[in-house]
C-alpha cells in the first residue's frame, strides 16, 4: 500500500507514502485513505489524527493525473457530476466524508493542487520552513474542484485566495503563516514532532467535548451570530452532562490530572 496508518495510544499518524511520485494519490489511494478516514471516525478509542507525506520534499501533489485523468476523461459529462456530488473526494476528507474529529496537517514539501485542497480538509495546518503551496490547476486549463476555490477563501482574505487561485502562481510557508493558511511554520526536523505534540495534547483532553467544539465551529461560522449561539447550546449541553464533564470538575478539586473516557 502507498498509504500508512498508525497508531500511537489515541492518535492514528496517517502518512501518504509515495515520496518518488511527490506523493501524488493514484486511484487505489484515495480509496484507501476513505477506508482509513472511515475507520478512524468509527473507532472511539482514536482521537485525532495526523496527516503528513513521506520524506521532505512534497506533502502531496495531488492527484496523479496520467491516471485519474484518463479515469474522469472516459467518464460522462453525467458520470463525473455524480462522482463529485455524492463520493469522497480523491484524498477522502475533501468532500462528502467528515471524520467528525480533529486532523492535523503536518505539511512538509510541496502541497499542490489537490494535496492544498487536502491540507484544506484538515483542522490545523503545521508547515515545514520549506514547504510551499499553490493551486496550479488553472495552469492546466481546469479549476481545483475538490474544495480549493470554497475552503481557501474561507481561510484566508478572499483576494489572496482568488490571486493564488487565478495565477497558479505558489508561495512560501513564510506568506502562508502571515496569510492565515498555517498555524505556524518550524524547521524540516522538527515537523513531526511539532505535529505528535500537539496531537497529543487535543488527544488529552475530553473527547466529547473536542469533537462537540469542532462541529460548533464548522457549522457554526458562517451562520448568524444569534443562531450560532443556539447552535453553540445545542452542542454544550450533552457535553455539561457526560461523565467527563464531571470526572474534569473532580480532577480540578483533587488536584490530579483527569481520565477522559468519552462518556
Amino acid at each position: 500500500m502507498t498509504v500508512r496508518a498508525e497508531r500511537q495510544g489515541h492518535v492514528l499518524h496517517v502518512t501518504i507514502d509515495r515520496p518518488e511520485a511527490r506523493n501524488a494519490l493514484s486511484l487505489e489511494m484515495g480509496r484507501h485513505l476513505t477506508e482509513i478516514w472511515a475507520g478512524f471516525r468509527d473507532d472511539p478509542a482514536l482521537r485525532v489524527a495526523v496527516l503528513t507525506g513521506a520524506g521532505d520534499k512534497s506533502f502531496c501533489a495531488g492527484a496523479d493525473l496520467k491516471e485519474v485523468g484518463g479515469y474522469y476523461a472516459s467518464m460522462t459529462p453525467i458520470e463525473r457530476r455524480e462522482l463529485g456530488e455524492y463520493t469522497p473526494g480523491l484524498g477522502g476528507i475533501t468532500r462528502n466524508l467528515d471524520t467528525a474529529k480533529p486532523v492535523v496537517a503536518a505539511i512538509g514539501g510541496h502541497c499542490l493542487a489537490g494535496g492544498l485542497e487536502l491540507a484544506l480538509a484538515c483542522d490545523i495546518r503545521i508547515a515545514a520552513d520549506h514547504a510551499t503551496f499553490g493551486f496550479p490547476e488553472v495552469c492546466r486549463g481546469i479549476i481545483p474542484g475538490a474544495g480549493g476555490t470554497q475552503r481557501l477563501p474561507r481561510l484566508v482574505p478572499e483576494g489572496i485566495a482568488l490571486e493564488m487561485l487565478l495565477t497558479g502562481d505558489p508561495i512560501d510557508a513564510a506568506t502562508a503563516l502571515r496569510i492565515g493558511l498555517v498555524n505556524r511554520v518550524v524547521p524540516r526536523d522538527e515537523l513531526a514532532d511539532t505535529a505528535g505534540e500537539l496531537a497529543a495534547r487535543i488527544a488529552a483532553n475530553a473527547p466529547l467535548a473536542v469533537q462537540a467544539i469542532r462541529h460548533a465551529v464548522r457549522r457554526g461560522r458562517h451562520l448568524p451570530l444569534e443562531d450560532a449561539l443556539r447552535l453553540e447550546q445545542f452542542y454544550a449541553e450533552p457535553v455539561r452532562a457526560s461523565e467527563d464533564a464531571r470526572e474534569g470538575v473532580l480532577a480540578f478539586v483533587e488536584k490530579r490530572e483527569p481520565v477522559f473516557e468519552g462518556k
